[in-house]
């Protein structure tokens, strides 16, 4: 029977994990620590993923920069890339399709980009993908840590055969995706039935961002976007998802706050949004977390988010309150 890789990783088992794994510059399949930190445009500390990478992280850990590792051709961030795109970042990183990827983030954020990278690995076909719960909760814990640049690329002495390297003929599992052209059609049919008191009899919308940028109060963080939100979504702030130290809240608990924000186990599909695709990959996890949408095509995100939809949909379609 094939052993199930956890989801979501706890420092207490990512350590004997790792003092299990053949060493970092092994060609053998290993276990591989990647930090996926992203900060938001608008942080006042001007940090960057990178930056806090060579600052603070997990011994031989990979960078993976999903600002980089994207669709180059829509500009907007961090579509969602090509496989040849993620195929040459994996090479770039000296990964192997049978690797066990443990994304993270940076201790500051707890939570934040660690679950989009893995849902991108995860929908390119990686097996084994896991997201740490949480860095900082690591750090705090005592676990062993590396500051500064020192051996940042160790990784790179890795050497893979032709046969070994991440392979070519991938396929990425795109009905995971929603388009705007189908959350169009779903915004105006709730838009319809918005003052009905029902909507859509298969699909529900849960935004992860703030509630100030759902009902319009607050502003989005690139200028010019108008906040807000689409016909007929819930909001799911993906911090009420996260404990003190920004770690996932154990599985009972997420599903005790999702259905307190509307969520239903009613065989709906479930749609995830946020502000560009990134947390609503946090919402994506928490639902799987806690039993939501577990069928295949029962939980999707809508890649371009509110960056995309306050650009291009009609005034009436962008609600407030």
């Amino acid at each position: 029977m094939k052993k199930m890789t956890l989801r979501l990783l706890p420092p207490s088992l990512l350590k004997p994990l790792l003092l299990k794994s053949p060493s970092h510059l092994s060609p053998l399949p290993q276990l591989i620590p990647i930090n996926a930190t992203w900060f938001l445009p608008n942080d006042p500390q001007k940090r960057t993923g990178r930056t806090a990478h060579n600052l603070l992280r997990i011994p031989h850990s990979r960078f993976f920069d999903i600002d980089e590792v994207k669709d180059h051709t829509i500009n907007l961030p961090h579509m969602f890339p090509s496989p040849k795109t993620f195929v040459d970042s994996m090479r770039r990183l000296k990964i192997r399709r049978e690797d066990h990827l443990v994304f993270y983030d940076s201790f500051e954020q707890g939570i934040l980009a660690a679950p989009r990278a893995a849902w991108t690995a995860r929908l390119m076909g990686h097996e084994k993908v896991s997201v740490l719960n949480n860095f900082k909760v690591y750090v705090q814990e005592g676990y062993e840590v590396v500051k500064g640049e020192e051996d940042i690329l160790d990784y790179e002495g890795r050497e893979l055969s032709s046969e070994q390297e991440y392979p070519e003929d991938i396929t990425a599992e795109v009905d995971r995706i929603v388009s705007y052209d189908e959350i169009l059609t779903l915004a105006k049919e709730n838009l319809s039935l918005l003052s009905t008191g029902k909507l859509s009899h298969d699909i529900q919308i849960l935004d992860a961002r703030p509630s100030g940028r759902f009902t319009g109060k607050d502003p989005e963080p690139r200028a010019g976007l108008s906040s807000g939100h689409l016909p007929g979504s819930t909001s799911v702030p993906f911090v009420s998802l996260l404990g003190n130290n920004g770690e996932f809240l154990e599985p009972g608990k997420l599903r005790e706050i999702l259905e307190s924000a509307g969520v239903k186990d009613d065989g709906k599909t479930k749609i995830t949004s946020c502000g560009t695709g990134v947390t609503a990959s946090v919402i994506d996890l928490a639902l799987e977390e806690a039993g939501f949408g577990e069928a295949v095509g029962k939980r999707r995100v809508y890649d371009g988010s509110w960056t995309e939809w306050a650009q291009k949909a009609d005034k009436e379609l962008i609600l407030k309150a």
